[in-house]
């Protein structure tokens, strides 16, 4: 049986040099083999295999033991290429594509023809985002708020931002190839809160330190000091509007507590939805759309880029940013909870 597997897998890897894609050979097969041959799933997950580089015909070695992945760095990847599979990813970090399909399941990736969608979103997902959003618009009516309102989130910042360029090709011609930045390659973290008027307070994470609730809460201490700085008319009048997402630093019992005493009111914001969170829809979009091409030596290079890019926007660009919440509210209401781009 197994003899016969790896024949089929020679077959399939001959028509794959011969430049056939998986539904000519798997006819090919069928034409010889019939009901023993393999089913075209099959031939189209080994010619995605071949595609990635990887052509081994060997079955990828199982354990019972659970293989430690970096979700950063599978994220990294997506961030870096949304076009990746998951064939490809796991060939870069040397797992199995069921592990990595695993991740991502965890992550709340799911893949939709061209493009990655952060969720899958079950009735009670779409049931939440209708309701956080009617509340918060409602509440907004009633009390308009967006003023008083501070944001903040994470982005991986890369050192070799790779610009892929469109070209021509004639019918039947590949495309035009790229080299892709490797995944291992240096990057930093950049924390940011900011508000209408401009930047409260960002910084980078030190190299080999993670995000978690010890280091949230220090970095919302210095949040804190750079609101009494610079937001001093939040403090004397009726406080800070806080939001963040529910990244599990964001949302353990010590931030929480630590929120609670610095008193600021802190916004619901449902599962799965970073087209409702201004960093993601909005702030770094841009940031992402200015990084294409650039190439930084060290995090100091970074970190003056990043000071350049976000002095160099007007406060009319953070201001449009924030005061677009209610508009997205109200198109997740009219949407049923559907995501909006």
């Amino acid at each position: 049986m197994e003899n016969q597997k790896e024949h089929f897998r020679h077959i399939l890897l001959f028509y794959f040099r011969k430049g056939k894609n998986a539904l000519q050979a798997h006819k090919k097969l069928c034409a010889v083999y019939g009901d023993e041959a393999l089913k075209e799933r099959q031939c189209q997950n080994w010619f995605a295999k071949f595609r990635s580089g990887d052509f081994s015909l060997k079955d990828e070695k199982r354990s019972g033991r659970p293989v430690e992945v970096d979700d950063d760095l599978i994220k990294a990847i997506i961030d870096s290429d949304r076009h990746s599979t998951t064939r490809e990813i796991a060939h870069k970090l040397h797992v199995s594509h069921t592990c990595i399909e695993n991740h991502l399941k965890q992550l709340g990736f799911v893949q939709k023809l061209d493009t990655w969608v952060p969720h899958e979103l079950k009735e009670t997902h779409l049931t939440q985002r209708i309701n956080s959003c009617d509340l918060l618009k409602k509440r907004n009516e009633n009390d308009p708020f967006l003023k008083r309102l501070i944001t903040g989130d994470e982005k991986w910042v890369v050192y070799n931002n790779i610009k892929r360029k469109r070209s021509w090709s004639r019918p039947g011609e590949p495309a035009q190839t790229t080299s892709k930045a490797g995944i291992h390659q240096k990057k930093v973290l950049l924390s940011v809160w900011w508000d209408y008027k401009g930047i409260v307070y960002f910084e980078l994470l030190p190299p080999n330190r993670t995000i978690n609730s010890v280091v949230y809460i220090e970095q919302l201490t210095k949040l804190n000091n750079a609101v009494e700085e610079k937001r001093a008319e939040l403090t004397n009048r009726k406080g800070v509007v806080f939001h963040h997402d529910n990244a599990r630093p964001h949302t353990s019992l010590v931030t929480r507590q630590k929120l609670l005493e610095l008193g600021w009111d802190v916004l619901p914001h449902p599962p799965y939805s970073p087209d409702l969170a201004p960093s993601d829809y909005f702030l770094f979009r841009s940031l992402q759309n200015s990084l294409n091409g650039k190439n930084f030596n060290n995090d100091d290079d970074v970190k003056s880029y990043l000071i350049q890019f976000f002095a160099n926007k007007s406060q009319k660009f953070y201001e449009r940013g924030i005061m677009m919440l209610p508009e997205r509210w109200q198109k997740v209401i009219d949407q049923n909870g559907k995501y909006i781009p």
